[in-house]
């Protein structure tokens, strides 16, 4: 199913009227109806879908089902479901009430803070609604007007009619007034501080709670100057992109449109009837419907008469990623812009415990964005580079042998402090991502890339992207036999390229050959100035390196071979002897494709950088 029709949840709070139900076509038995969400994945009221294979199932069902990449890739940023849309239908007077930015709500109620539009959709004559304050005022002054019952001589009145649209920022202290009928569309969100409620009590009988001491420390007090439109939209921010339709069904009868891989669409029908048809799949359409549709959907169009919202997510500006690379002895908390370039940079001791030691990496990074100003809601995204086997999907550490890490859920655990999507992948993974994107490979997309160090990592991006496999763990091109029945590997076989071009291997073939142990920047000076056995040593690492990299050729073609680690500064000095070797022994020889081979410009940054790009 390409369009997906959805059925409200409805709340009967006790300001609401009827009109949703006599004018708007939505289902519901009770006297008042207040709000009909119509667009929801929140659990406090989720929205229904009412035709296809997930009839009855919940918008949210769908989602775990098919999973998020239906929302589009600009949604890869928000941990949950972005938006609600609903109508409200205010009789009376709605409390005067402030919601929260993302910053406080995450931190102390779980879920988004929330920013919202309103559209108007009627209101009777004198109708108005609060909108922020007529001049600014001190917090202490703010207190006391809500003490003493005279918050309303220092609110700004605003008259509305039918048309009229409202951007109400998080931090901005609003009303409905009565009389009001309004499409609200806002971020996915339930968090509401009520300061001032006209003495009511609810059905209990008792007056409704006020949340005073928080919509203190989250209110703007100062006056709100209004916009008009954010043309050429209704209203556009981070959080969502709305486009007014209309349709007056003789001169405007049709339009079309195409929902890409970019952001699902959401259609709410404001008024009128006709039909909605995509990929050969038609519904009809009537006044106070609610469609959805999937990104990648493709072509679409609508036609009759109609007035409609269009809601859409367009791409974050001026994003934030954090990087983390979590080694044996040291990790890293990045914080890298849309121009892949690390602005802050934090390092301390790794710790043995997992629990205490990834709940000081949320903490730490928490404090690295706010000691750089940048908040919550512009931080797209944390990713972690972890060495050893790593279960992506399932955000866990099966077993890290540096780490002594053994089922660790290290998303889960991050996650708990951290108020954003976490991402975790194989650290030598980050480190071929970080040099494909802003380092050595930066002009291919496809590109293997070998670590050199006290082991031999490595990763494979293909078309951009991580190379996975069909199951866990990604790729481990240091544990791929090059010589039968050799060394004995860390893994426990025999014969692995780890066993054979790792920092602890070219010192162990040294010292066999000259009785001396040294280190790697001696090996391969004494060999510069002529001494032959540890040439021979060089020769004999260089053929083992370029047979695992032809290995890797072969298999997957890549345009770019990449060296990186502690022993890469040594590269340029074995790439003509590789190179030889890969035109000789690649499948095809200098008849086919030999790959370029090069030396990774970005040192420990890379593994920083492909972490924020998970």
């Amino acid at each position: 199913m390409s369009i997906l029709k959805l059925k409200p949840s409805c709340k009967d709070y006790i300001w609401g009227g009827h009109r949703l139900v006599e004018e708007y076509n939505v289902e519901y038995d009770g006297d008042i109806l207040a709000e009909a969400w119509e667009l929801s994945c929140h659990p406090d009221g989720p929205s229904v879908i009412m035709n296809g294979p997930y009839e009855g199932k919940t918008l949210q069902d769908y989602l775990d089902s098919e999973g998020m990449e239906v929302l589009g890739t600009h949604c890869r940023r928000f941990r949950d479901f972005p938006i609600l849309t609903k109508f409200i239908d205010a009789r009376d007077n709605l409390s005067v009430q402030v919601h929260p930015g993302n910053g406080f709500a995450l931190q102390n109620e779980g879920q988004y803070g929330k920013t919202e539009m309103w559209y108007v959709l009627d209101a009777e004559k004198d109708a108005f609604l609060y909108y922020g304050f007529r001049q600014e005022i001190s917090r202490e002054e703010f207190a006391r007007r809500i003490e003493e019952n005279t918050l309303l001589e220092v609110l700004n009145p605003v008259p509305v009619k039918k048309g009229d649209v409202l951007f109400i920022e998080s931090g901005t202290l609003h009303a409905i007034g009565k009389g009001i009928v309004i499409a609200e569309i806002q971020q996915n969100s339930n968090v509401t501080y009520r300061v001032y409620d006209y003495g009511r009590v609810g059905r209990d009988g008792k007056k409704r709670d006020l949340h005073i001491e928080k919509a203190l420390a989250v209110t703007s007090r100062v006056p709100i100057i209004r916009s008009g439109s954010e043309y050429p939209h209704v209203a556009d921010c981070d959080y969502f992109t709305v486009d007014k339709l209309d349709l007056d069904g003789r001169l405007t009868y049709r339009m079309q449109g195409t929902v890409n891989d970019d952001s699902f669409l959401s259609i709410l029908i404001l008024d009128g009837e006709g039909k909605l048809s995509c990929k050969g799949e038609a519904l009809s359409y009537r006044k106070g419907d609610s469609f959805f549709m999937a990104a990648g959907s493709g072509d679409w169009q609508i036609e009759g008469r109609c007035d409609a919202l269009l809601t859409t997510i367009r791409e974050k500006a001026s994003p934030v990623r954090v990087g983390i690379t979590i080694g044996s002895a040291e990790t890293a908390i990045g914080l890298v812009n849309d121009s892949q370039q690390i602005f802050a940079m934090r390092t301390f001791p790794t710790m043995p415990e997992p629990e205490a030691f990834i709940d000081k990496v949320a903490r730490a990074t928490l404090d690295l964005l706010e000691e750089q100003g940048v908040p919550l809601d512009q931080c797209t995204g944390v990713g972690v580079g972890v060495p050893g086997t790593i279960d992506r999907r399932a955000g866990k550490v099966l077993y890290s042998n540096n780490l002594r890490w053994d089922d660790v859920e290290l998303v889960r655990k991050l996650g708990r402090v951290i108020p954003c999507p976490v991402r975790i992948a194989n650290d030598a993974d980050c480190a071929a991502l970080g040099e494909a994107v802003a380092g050595a490979g930066k002009e291919y997309s496809d590109v293997a890339m070998f670590t050199l160090g006290g082991g031999v990592g490595g990763g494979i991006i293909l078309n951009g992207q991580v190379f996975e496999g069909g199951i866990m763990g990604g790729s481990e091109v240091g544990h791929q036999v090059v010589r039968v029945n050799g060394r004995r590997c860390t893994c426990g076989r025999r014969g692995c390229l780890e066993a054979y071009v790792s920092v602890p291997a070219l010192v162990r073939a040294a010292k066999e050959a000259t009785g001396i142990e040294m280190t790697p920047e001696e090996i391969f000076c004494s060999a510069s100035e002529g001494n032959k056995d540890l040439q021979a040593v060089i020769e004999q690492y260089e053929e083992m390196l370029a047979t695992g990299i032809v290995n890797i050729v072969n298999m997957f073609r890549p345009q770019l071979i990449l060296l990186g680690g502690t022993l890469s500064g040594y590269a340029g000095s074995m790439t003509d002897h590789i190179r030889e070797i890969m035109e000789r022994d690649c499948f095809g020889g200098i008849h086919g494709m030999i790959p370029e081979i090069a030396v990774a410009e970005l040192g420990s940054n890379a593994g920083v950088i492909g972490a924020a790009n998970l």
